[in-house]
């Protein structure tokens, strides 16, 4: 089954909702903006369970109710939520990594009473009376959208080739290569060509692991999304990250697909196969750059 598409103006721009301002009056003294974190359902569990949470900044979560959807919300002050501090802040790491925390954990507490939309990190709109808008243009897209992630989770499955740990694991038979030589100079020139080798054969099985994995992961899918590679630096894991897949799952199917995937990662040395979530879903509720296997249409 396909996704429904979302329209592109749904989701917030800051630069261009967060930086209008009534002419003449200064940054700072602006009603406050409203900083939306995803559309759902409008349930009676959603009013109350908001009254206890806190999102951005330690702001307050409220909702926005409008044809039966609601946007969860936090009212933010404009001078901190603007375009130019927007930028500021989405450039700096520390600052980013703490609005994304809060972010998802916003979206995470209510994906577990209820199918939503989450939104991009740093969604803002002018005011409240505008994200009621944004619901009611596009309410019937919503629903279609939020009746196919029903009963769905979002799994990731990522295949890292670490060279480091391939090299430990030929260190052994290195050794034994070098004792079972019949002399020292034979035993250099078969480590040389060893080494040499080494790299290149290691993602040659880490792409042919990913393959199966892949092949093994869509069975039990309703939809993927490819997305990028991550850096090193940014996922936290050692090596090199190979493919970065996204899966939409039946959430009664969740166990099946962990298993089906460990049971087609075949053992390779410096070759990891991760399995994370479950999620929301962020990678199917937004327009993407490459769905596939019914992933969300641009």
């Amino acid at each position: 089954m396909s996704a429904p598409e979302q329209p592109r103006e749904a989701v917030g721009d800051p630069a261009r909702e967060a930086g209008t301002r009534p002419v003449g009056q200064p940054a700072g003294t602006c009603r406050p903006m409203a900083y939306v974190y995803a559309i759902g359902r409008d349930e009676e569990r959603f009013r109350a369970l908001v009254r206890t949470w806190t999102g951005v900044d330690g702001h307050d979560v409220t909702v926005v109710a409008a044809g039966g959807l609601v946007a969860l919300m936090s009212a933010v002050p404009a001078d901190a939520f603007d375009e130019r501090a927007m930028q500021a802040r989405l450039g700096d790491l520390g600052r980013l990594e703490e609005l994304a925390r809060a972010h998802h954990a916003v979206v995470d507490t209510a994906f577990a009473e209820a199918v939503l939309l989450p939104l991009r990190l740093a969604t803002v709109y002018l005011d409240e009376q505008r994200v009621a808008e944004m619901i009611l243009d596009h309410r019937d897209r919503f629903a279609e959208l939020l009746q196919w992630l029903d009963g769905h989770v979002e799994l990731g499955v990522k295949v890292h080739a670490d060279p480091g740990a391939a090299a430990a694991a030929q260190a052994t038979g290195t050794e034994a290569t070098q004792a079972a030589a019949s002399s020292p100079g034979r035993a250099y020139l078969q480590q040389r060509r060893q080494k040499r080798n080494s790299t290149e054969d290691l993602y040659r099985v880490a792409g042919a692991v990913a393959d199966e994995v892949t092949h093994a992961a869509r069975t039990l899918a309703t939809a993927a999304v490819i997305h990028r590679p991550q850096q090193a630096e940014l996922s936290g894991q050692n090596g090199t990250n190979i493919t970065n897949h996204a899966y939409l799952v039946p959430a009664d199917a969740e166990e099946r697909f962990r298993q089906a995937v460990h049971a087609a990662t075949r053992p390779a040395a410096g070759v990891r196969v991760e399995v994370t979530g479950p999620w929301a879903p962020y990678s199917f509720a937004a327009p993407v750059a490459n769905p596939e296997a019914g992933g969300t249409p641009q």
